[in-house]
């Protein structure tokens, strides 16, 4: 697959340590970020899969920045703003050296599930920055796209934050090629994020091209399945506050058909000498230079074994298998309740 252009002098470069770097966006467009190949998703640290202590989620992000992960992903909605305080809190003594993403647009209100109208783009940026205490943020998504307002007004508003400084780049997530389009149309989009991993592939028809034609850069977000393909979850049992349990392909025969698929991919990593979650994470790690995955946890054992994962180099022989072992045609459910798949 096309990979994007080296870094250039432009591109905000982060120090760091030898886990490899990517870049997001395009340096014709000045949207170049050059980021780690894997970064860390902050959500599981502030209770989206149950119960969480907070010194060891700031334990597991102090460990990422150790192993050289500079690419941090939050949202507003992430524990109620808690996501983001917790981020800052750990992140702010090191604000050059990361590359910090966060997201808006959830707000579940007023007859709305997603308000990307100008003036809430104002707001949600400023409350953000409030959180993470810091004055800018490098990436700011809009997190689903508002079907209630044209996606060129927001944009428009973005853009007005990138030449205040409060933001450096643009993102979108789970939004589709056509508004993808019109949306860079606007201003340059950076990054798009959307669900990607061997479970599911929607974005590989429509979106993936797109973002390639434009010089869009990939962050997937879930690439291990909501956990499932790591071989860990083998009960769906979860704790209270756990979203997976509201999820189909947690529940019932759903989940053991996912369960047993999930059993074949761990087959090819033990031939291989690697976890199933380093596989799989490989496996997404392996679709273009362009595509930079942001797996969460809350533990930090976990964040190393992800990091491990950017060392794996897959032959292109090695990824047909693993597709084809584990296709995602055979995945049973819907991956996330329909609320959140508005562009689908």
């Amino acid at each position: 697959m096309t990979d994007h252009a080296a870094a250039t002098d432009d591109t905000p470069r982060v120090p760091g340590a030898s886990l490899p770097r990517r870049v997001l966006g395009s340096p014709e467009h000045g949207t170049a970020l050059e980021v780690s190949a894997v970064g860390l998703g902050g959500m599981s640290l502030t209770g989206a899969y149950g119960l969480t202590d907070p010194g060891e989620a700031e334990a597991t992000v102090r460990r990422a920045l150790d192993l050289g992960v500079t690419f941090f992903d939050t949202a507003d909605v992430y524990g109620a703003g808690e996501n983001e305080r917790l981020l800052g809190r750990v992140l702010r003594s090191r604000r050059d050296d990361v590359v910090l993403a966060t997201k808006f647009g959830f707000v579940h209100r007023d007859g709305r599930e997603v308000d990307g109208r100008p003036d809430y783009v104002r707001q949600a940026i400023d409350a953000s920055l409030g959180r993470l205490g810091l004055d800018h943020v490098d990436l700011f998504y809009l997190h689903r796209v508002d079907p209630q307002t044209p996606v060129e007004e927001t944009v428009g508003a973005l853009a007005e934050l990138v030449e205040a400084g409060k933001i450096l780049r643009i993102g979108l997530s789970e939004a589709s090629a056509s508004t993808i389009r019109r949306a860079h149309a606007v201003h340059p989009i950076a990054a798009v994020q959307s669900e990607y991993s061997l479970f599911h592939r929607g974005v590989e028809r429509e979106v993936l091209p797109a973002l390639r034609e434009l010089g869009i850069g990939f962050v997937p977000f879930s690439p291990l399945g909501r956990g499932i393909l790591t071989g860990t979850v083998v009960s769906n049992a979860f704790d209270a506050g756990d979203a997976r349990a509201g999820h189909e392909r947690y529940r019932g025969a759903a989940f053991e058909s996912n369960r047993l698929l999930a059993d074949r991919l761990a087959v090819l990593a033990a031939r291989r000498g690697v976890s199933p979650a380093q596989l799989a994470l490989a496996w997404v790690l392996a679709q273009g230079q362009d595509v930079v995955p942001i797996p969460g946890t809350r533990r930090a054992a976990h964040v190393e074994a992800n990091v491990g994962a950017a060392a794996i180099d897959l032959t292109a022989q090695e990824v047909e298998e693993i597709s084809r072992v584990v296709p995602s045609s055979e995945v049973a459910g819907a991956r996330h309740p329909q609320a959140h798949l508005l562009e689908e």
